[in-house]
Parts: structure tokens; sequence; C-alpha cells
């Protein structure tokens, strides 16, 4: 899915299947792709991102740039302490060093199948399916990733298959199996009425 009218056409095949999508299809127009080249520093940028804000994880990201430290051949000739300096917990320390270890191909990624990235990926320490699956849906364009995980998806997924409650991941793969294989238009689109959502509701009454 490498363009705008790639993912029309997923939507329209989606709708066919899931007609309630058309609403918020109507709601919100085409999502932005936001497709980006990936590779290591893609990967190495997510990882210094977990659990910091975004102001918090721009600002240790820009102290690596300057720094010139997001790539495996400066990064495995410095010590702990320089990265450190930089704003990287010991955590985020010991990810880093596994992206590096592993060595990934990262061209041969686009020649694997979603899950042998998947298992390509998250045997990296640090990164879990989510942040794989975001690299298969942003970084390899993948058409059919739906991120049962992500808390955005089961609350926009809860309102548009009028769930009395937020769904499981298993409930909610389960629940769209036949939405295959357009789940990534499924996962914009639930993304885009998430946020339409939460605008709604700040409406003044």
């Amino acid at each position: 899915m490498e363009t705008t009218e790639q993912l029309k056409l997923h939507i329209n095949a989606l709708i066919a299947i899931e007609p309630r999508f058309a609403p918020i299809y109507e709601q919100v127009g085409v999502p932005d792709l936001r497709r980006n080249t990936g590779g290591f520093e893609q990967l190495l940028r997510a990882m210094v991102g977990q659990q910091l804000s975004v102001a918090a994880a721009s600002s240790i990201w820009k102290k690596l740039l300057d720094a010139n430290l997001t790539s495996p051949q400066t990064i495995i000739q410095v010590e702990d302490d320089i990265l450190r300096a930089q704003g990287l917990s010991k955590q985020k320390i010991r990810y880093a060093r596994s992206l590096v270890e592993h060595d990934i191909d990262f061209e041969a990624l686009t020649t694997m199948s979603d899950n042998e990235v998947l298992k390509t990926l998250t045997a990296v320490v640090g990164i879990g399916r989510w942040t794989a699956e975001m690299y298969l849906l942003f970084s390899l364009g993948r058409s059919d990733v739906l991120a049962v995980d992500d808390l955005a998806i089961k609350v926009a997924a809860m309102h548009l298959l009028g769930l009395a409650e937020r769904p499981t991941p298993k409930q909610l793969e389960t629940a769209t199996k036949e939405w295959s294989p357009h789940r990534s238009a499924a996962s914009l689109l639930l993304w885009s009425h998430y946020g339409w959502l939460n605008n709604r509701k700040a409406l003044p009454v």
C-alpha cells in the first residue's frame, strides 16, 4: 500500500465487507499514509520514544543526532556513559545495543512475509509486537496489519462494533478476521475515528 489511491481501493473493499466503516470514512476522509523510509534509525527512534512524552523523546533524539549517534557504526564505538549523557536510560541503552547486535538486513525485510518480519524484529530486546506492526504498516507499507494491542484502535473498534467494553486483543483479532486483507486500511480509519471521537467529546455543550 504505497499510494493514497491504493489506500482508497482498500478502504472501498473494506467497506464492502464491513459497511459500518462507511460513515467513518465520510467523517474522516482518506487518512494520511504516514509512510517512512524505515531502517535502523526508524527503529532506534521508536525505541528511544517508548514511554516518554513527545517532547522528551524529541529532545533525546535531537541530542543523539547532534552527537552523530544514530547508526550502528557509531553506537558500537562508544561507551554507555556517552549514550547516557544524551539522555538514554540504562534500559534504552540495552535496547540500542540489542538492535546493533542483531544486525538486521533491512532490505531483506521487504521480501519477507509479515510473520517473518514480526519474528525478526521482536527478537530484538525492546521491540514488542506493536512496534514491529508499526514498522510493517508505516515502513514496509503492508496492507493487512491491525494493531490489536493499540489502545486507540480498541476504543474506536468498540464504538464501531457496538461493544459494551473494550475488546481484548484476542477478541479483536477474532472479530476482524473477515476484514483481511484490508486491515491496514481499517487501522488507519480507526485511528482517525478515535481522534474524531475525542475532538467531538472535547467540544463545549
